[in-house]
């Protein structure tokens, strides 16, 4: 069965959730998906989806008892591929004794669920509220600071590079880089336009 369109997905996905802080956040994780699947030589689109539906049954089914095995069945219903429904399995520690991470896929998931979070989360305590005054350097700041963003497991981000067999500043910059083209849909795109306008004047 082919895969479904990114338009089905999204539609899929708009079903069960209708927060616009989950939506954003399973849109990040597509772009870092989409980016990784481009460098690694993967399916694009088979990383894109499976970015953007991993906590698709989040907004309704949030404990662990339900998530994200309730995406896990709603997917299998529809006829998304197995390979998807085990990496958006394996993305959760806690269901590690029964969809440990194993492909590329699934830890590429887990690498950048957390880290494309708090990268957000850097951007709007910036003055512009810009992905592009995002560096590297600010975002390994922010990770020591434990009050910062403080849902977001530093043991996950630091493990996720590792998983990855990346340093961890090189997947922090390439997960701000794969941010960028989604920045506006994200709210992140801050006035760069206004700026770099009025920086001449």
């Amino acid at each position: 069965m082919p895969l479904p369109t990114r338009e089905e997905a999204l539609a899929l996905l708009k079903e069960y959730t209708q927060d616009p802080r989950l939506l954003k956040h399973m849109l990040a994780v597509e772009a870092c998906m989409r980016a990784y699947a481009r460098k690694f030589g993967e399916d694009e689109d088979l990383w894109g989806l499976t970015g953007l539906l991993h906590d698709m049954d989040y907004e309704k089914w949030p404990s662990p008892e339900t998530h994200p095995l309730k995406a896990a069945e709603i997917l299998r219903s529809k006829g998304y591929p197995e390979e998807m429904i085990y990496a958006i399995l394996s993305h959760a520690n806690y269901l590690q004794h029964i969809a440990p991470r194993k492909s590329l896929l699934d830890r590429a998931l887990f690498a950048c669920d957390e880290l494309s979070n708090f990268v957000i989360a850097v951007a709007l305590v910036r003055p512009s509220k810009s992905i592009h005054e995002v560096d590297v350097a600010a975002v390994k700041k922010k990770l020591k600071d434990k009050r910062f963003a403080a849902g977001v497991s530093r043991e996950d981000v630091y493990a996720g590079a590792e998983a990855l067999g990346i340093p961890l500043d090189e997947h922090i910059a390439f997960v701000i880089e794969a941010l960028k083209p989604v920045a506006e849909e994200l709210g992140i795109a801050g006035t760069q336009e206004l700026g770099a306008a009025g920086a001449g004047g």
